[in-house]
C-alpha cells in the first residue's frame, strides 16, 4: 500500500462525531516519503500534501511504521517507546488519533 493510499484509508475512516468543535492540525512526516498533513475542524477532516505552517501536532515516521498504525497491527504507543515514533509539538494530541480514525 502506498503513503497516498495509507491516508486516504485513514480520512475513510475518519470519525466526524469524535471530532466535533475541535480545530487541530496533525501533520505526518514520513521520512522515506512525502509529508501530509490532516486538518480537522468542527467535524471535518481535511487530508493535504505538504507541510502546514504551523501543525498542533507533528508525528514523524518512516511508511512501515504509518501502514502498520493506520492497518492496526502497530500500537502508536508502543512505537513511540520503540522509537519508531516521534512527535513535535502538542504530544497529548497524539493520543488522540484512535478517538479521531476507526483504526484497523
Amino acid at each position: 500500500m502506498s503513503v497516498d493510499q495509507i491516508f486516504e484509508k485513514l480520512e475513510q475512516n475518519f470519525n466526524a462525531d469524535a471530532a466535533q468543535g475541535l480545530d487541530l492540525v496533525f501533520q505526518f512526516d514520513i521520512e522515506d516519503d512525502k509529508t501530509h498533513h490532516l486538518v480537522i475542524k468542527d467535524g471535518t477532516c481535511k487530508l493535504h500534501e505538504g507541510p502546514h505552517d504551523d501543525p498542533s501536532v507533528t508525528l514523524i515516521m518512516n511508511s512501515e511504521t504509518l501502514q502498520g498504525i493506520v492497518s492496526g497491527e502497530t500500537d502508536g504507543m508502543q512505537a513511540f517507546m520503540a522509537g519508531q515514533l516521534r512527535a513535535e509539538g502538542d504530544m497529548m494530541l497524539a493520543t488522540k488519533l484512535g478517538e479521531l480514525f476507526n483504526m484497523g
